[in-house]
């Protein structure tokens, strides 16, 4: 199966982007292995640079490695200073310990610093920055207004402050780029804290005014209008919608933790299905009307699929093999790479090759140029 140009009937559902890097997420949050969790981020990398587009938000994914690296910084930070749970003997280095009152029993301040308990922070720190960095690649991939469209009724309105909160940070930055460049243009410094000053003012102008465009298509699109609904429908939305997220939330710690995948999972689609049920009955009081709705084809489910099996493979491993998915820190021991779990993790790079590809800008402008001839030599008389 080649994949085709993404154009606006090509492109992928946004929802089959978010199942895929969830699924990768699961799988990150299933194992402290150094050697998975950067298999995982090599995979997730991969994707995002073959299939991302030119668009403001798919440049979200750097920042997220970013912070994902700030987050090991700090997860050892802490474990240096504040020390780790986990006991050792290979001493790094003591430091001087402050001395902390009896209702502070357990929390210490200095002391002795082991390698195992910094090789202990840096497996827990790696796990939550893969999962940061999966969350990053599902902000890059998957367009957010598309994404709205395919909300349920009754999460419209949350869908857009969502929305608007994910797409203002990327046009911040845009906007910040285009006055530096324009400043080099005009031969002004565009670097300094006195530069930064002297951008921020039009920056500041640029978000009002869009800010206000933007309340303005709201408006003129009845934004916030709603039906009228029975209020027996109003109660049992509100009760299905809240159990149905309590079992989501339950079955999901279920699915996640060590012990809990054999309710984790009765649980978690029962309350899926309560809550989309009352997704259905809020959709209710929502008047609004889409055009062109999202559909799912057979790449997007292909798409999500991969990443779902990459989620249960990961939890079947975790069932059968848990000593490779959780390197022991004490005794100090080099992690192994599993082979059938590793594999397991190779299945997320599908959507590399079943996504449609990003148009180029040389692609773009062929086809531009291509069009403006066929114009030009329709108009021409023929002779």
């Amino acid at each position: 199966m080649s994949a085709p140009q993404a154009t606006r009937t090509t492109a992928l559902h946004a929802g089959a982007w978010w199942l895929w890097a969830l699924g990768l997420a699961t799988a990150a949050s299933r194992t402290t292995n150094p050697l998975l969790l950067g298999l995982l981020v090599g995979v997730a990398g991969y994707v995002v640079a073959v299939r991302r587009t030119e668009a403001p938000w798919a440049r979200s994914y750097g920042a997220f490695v970013k912070l994902g690296l700030v987050v090991i910084g700090i997860r050892l930070v802490f474990a240096f200073v504040l020390g780790s749970p986990i006991p050792g003997t290979h001493t790094l280095v003591t430091l001087p310990e402050v001395p902390l009152p009896d209702w502070a029993e357990g929390v210490r301040i200095g002391g002795r610093v082991t390698a195992e308990g910094m090789v202990f922070a840096l497996y827990d720190g790696l796990k939550l920055a893969t999962l940061l960095i999966c969350v990053g690649a599902a902000n890059a991939l998957a367009n957010p207004s598309r994404l709205l469209k395919s909300l349920p009724g009754a999460l419209y309105e949350a869908g857009v402050a969502v929305v608007v909160a994910m797409t203002f940070a990327p046009n911040l930055v845009a906007d910040v780029q285009r006055l530096r460049a324009a400043r080099r243009l005009r031969g002004r410094p565009d670097r300094g804290f006195r530069a930064l000053l002297q951008v921020g003012l039009p920056v500041l102008e640029g978000a009002l005014e869009r800010s206000v465009a933007l309340a303005a298509a709201m408006d003129a699109r009845g934004y916030g209008r709603s039906a009228r609904v029975p209020r027996a429908v109003r109660h049992t939305t509100s009760a299905l919608t809240l159990g149905g997220l309590l079992g989501v939330c339950a079955g999901t710690y279920g699915l996640l933790g060590d012990t809990g995948a054999g309710y984790g999972l009765p649980l978690l689609l029962a309350g899926l299905a309560a809550a989309l049920a009352g997704l259905w009955l809020g959709g209710r009081r929502s008047v609004r009307t889409r055009y062109r709705p999202e559909r799912w084809g057979p790449r997007a489910c292909l798409v999500a699929a991969s990443g779902i099996a990459v989620a249960g493979l990961t939890i079947w491993a975790g069932g059968s093999a848990p000593a490779a998915l959780h390197p022991p820190a004490y005794p100090l021991t080099a992690p192994v790479l599993p082979l059938w779990p590793a594999a397991a993790l190779l299945v997320g790079l599908l959507p590399a090759v079943v996504a449609p590809a990003p148009a180029t800008p040389v692609t773009t402008a062929a086809t531009t140029r291509t069009a403006t001839t066929a114009r030009t030599a329709q108009k021409e008389p023929s002779q």
